[in-house]
C-alpha cells in the first residue's frame, strides 16, 4: 500500500517531538502535524530528574544547559498551611548522577527547541495544520485528514499514526475513549507573578508544594525573568464554594498558606488567571490497528509530583521505539503494542498510587518512612521519575496507612473482534 510517510504524528509537543526525533534518527519518514504556530504557550514547567534520559537520547541536553529559558532545579520542598517548610529534598542526596540537577523551563521556548530538534533530524513539520479526522479503512487507521488555516483539506497517509495531541485528545474524544478518574477529579487555577520572593542558593529554583485546606495545594515554580508560575489544585466544591469569580477565589486561597502569601507579597500578577478541570484520565485503549497514543493524548495524572512533562517525554521515546519495531516487522496491529501499553501503564500506576496517598487525609510520608526507613530509596525513585521498576514493597507499606487503588483495567491495545465464518 502506498504511503506518504511511515508515521504521522498528531501534535508537536514534547511527546510528539521526542517520538519524531527517535523515528527520524532511525531513517523513518515522519510527518508532524501541529495546529498551532510555535512558540506557543503551555503550562507544566517543572521537570523530574529522570527527564534527563530521554532528553539525552534525542540530543538536546547541551542546548538545554546553555538555554536562557530554564532555571536550575535541585530540589522540591513542602510547606504546611501555617508556613512551616520542610528541609528541601535535594535530588543529589539520592541520585549520584548529572541528572540530579534538573530544570524549570518556560514551555514556549522548551517545546520549540524540541520541535526544531525533530526537524533537524529529518522530520517534516507542518504548523498551523489541524488534524480533523482519522482515515480508517477496513478497521485500520491509514492516516489523517487535515485542514490548513485557509480551510484547505487534504488526506495524509501513513503506515502508522501516533496521537500526541495532548489533553485535547484528538483520538480519544473522537472515539469516546476518555475515562476520567473520579477520585482525582480536581480543578486547577494558575497565573504568573513577577518580582515575587525566591529562596536563596540551591533552593532558588526549588519546586514548592504548599498545602491549603481540604488536601488542596499550591505549586510555586521559579522561572526566568524574575517570574514564578503559581497555581492551586483542589476539589471543585472547595474552590467554588463562595462563587465563581476567579480573582476572588485565587486571592482568598493565597491567604490560606502563610508561605505563599509572604512569597507573593512583593510581587505583582502579570497574567490572567487560567483554569482547567477534570484533571486525571486515561484512554480506554493505548492502540488500535495503525494507531498509537502517547503523552497526554493517552493519559494525564494529577501533577502534584510534576510527572506530566516526564511522562510525555518518556512515552514519546517509548512510542518511537515501539513504532520503529512494528514497522520493521511489518505489523502495525494493535497487539503489536501490547508491551508498550503494559510498561507505560505500570509506570503510571506507580505515580497514580503515590498521588492517591497524597490526597488521603490520614496519610503522612513521614509516618510511612518512620515505620519503613528501608523504603526511602523506593519512595525517592518514584518521586524523581524512576517509575519503570517494581514498587510492590513500597505500596504494600503505603497500604498500611492509606487506601491504595487497584490498577486500572483500561489502557491496553484495542482487540479487534473477529466474527466467525458463516
Amino acid at each position: 500500500m502506498s504511503h506518504d510517510y511511515d508515521t504521522i504524528i498528531v501534535g508537536g509537543g514534547p511527546a510528539g517531538s521526542t517520538a519524531a526525533a527517535v523515528l527520524a534518527e532511525r531513517g523513518r519518514r515522519v510527518l508532524v502535524l501541529e495546529r498551532e504556530a510555535f512558540p506557543r504557550y503551555c503550562v507544566g514547567e517543572s521537570m523530574l530528574p529522570y527527564c534527563y534520559f530521554p532528553l539525552e537520547r534525542i540530543g538536546v541536553l547541551d542546548a538545554l544547559k546553555d538555554s536562557t529559558f530554564s532555571v536550575n532545579k535541585h530540589s522540591v520542598q513542602f510547606v504546611t498551611m501555617d508556613g512551616r517548610i520542610s528541609a528541601p529534598f535535594y535530588f543529589f542526596q539520592h541520585l549520584d548522577h548529572e541528572a540530579a540537577q534538573t530544570w524549570q523551563v518556560r514551555r514556549s521556548e522548551f517545546d520549540t527547541m524540541l520541535l526544531d530538534n525533530a526537524r533537524r533530524k529529518g522530520a517534516v513539520v507542518r504548523e498551523r495544520t489541524s488534524a480533523r479526522r482519522l482515515i480508517v479503512e477496513d478497521e485500520v487507521v491509514r492516516g489523517v485528514e487535515t485542514e490548513d488555516e485557509d480551510g484547505t483539506t487534504r488526506p495524509w497517509r501513513a503506515a502508522m499514526t501516533l496521537d500526541c495531541s495532548g489533553r485535547d485528545g484528538f483520538a480519544i474524544n473522537r472515539q469516546d475513549w476518555r475515562i476520567r478518574d473520579a477520585v482525582l477529579s480536581k480543578v486547577a487555577m494558575w497565573t504568573y507573578y513577577r518580582g515575587a520572593m525566591r529562596d536563596e542558593g540551591l533552593d532558588e529554583g526549588a519546586t514548592t508544594v504548599a498545602y491549603v485546606p481540604e488536601k488542596g495545594w499550591f505549586w510555586y515554580i521559579p522561572l526566568p525573568d524574575d517570574t514564578v508560575s503559581v497555581g492551586i489544585t483542589a476539589d471543585h466544591e472547595y474552590l467554588y464554594r463562595d462563587g465563581k469569580d476567579l480573582e476572588r477565589i485565587f486571592d482568598a486561597q493565597i491567604e490560606q498558606n502563610a508561605w505563599i502569601r509572604d512569597h507573593l507579597a512583593p510581587g505583582r500578577r502579570v497574567e490572567k488567571i487560567r483554569v482547567t478541570g477534570d484533571y486525571s484520565y486515561r484512554s480506554r485503549y493505548c492502540a488500535a490497528d495503525g494507531l498509537l497514543l502517547a503523552g497526554d493524548a493517552f493519559a494525564f495524572l494529577d501533577p502534584v509530583f510534576s510527572s506530566g512533562l516526564f511522562l510525555a517525554l518518556r512515552s514519546g521515546e517509548m512510542a518511537g521505539d515501539a513504532i520503529d519495531a512494528a514497522l520493521s516487522r511489518d505489523d502495525v496491529s494493535a497487539t503489536a503494542f501490547a508491551d508498550y501499553g503494559r510498561e507505560l501503564c505500570a509506570g503510571m500506576e506507580a505515580m497514580r498510587k503515590l498521588v492517591y496517598a497524597f490526597y488521603d487525609r490520614t496519610f503522612s510520608f513521614g509516618k510511612l518512612l518512620k515505620k519503613h526507613p528501608d523504603l526511602r530509596g523506593d519512595l525517592t525513585d518514584c518521586l524523581i521519575g524512576n517509575l519503570f521498576r517494581d514498587f510492590d514493597p513500597l505500596f504494600d507499606a503505603v497500604a498500611q496507612f492509606a487506601d491504595v487503588p487497584t490498577p486500572l483495567a483500561h489502557g491496553k491495545p484495542k482487540e479487534r473482534v473477529v466474527l466467525p465464518r458463516s
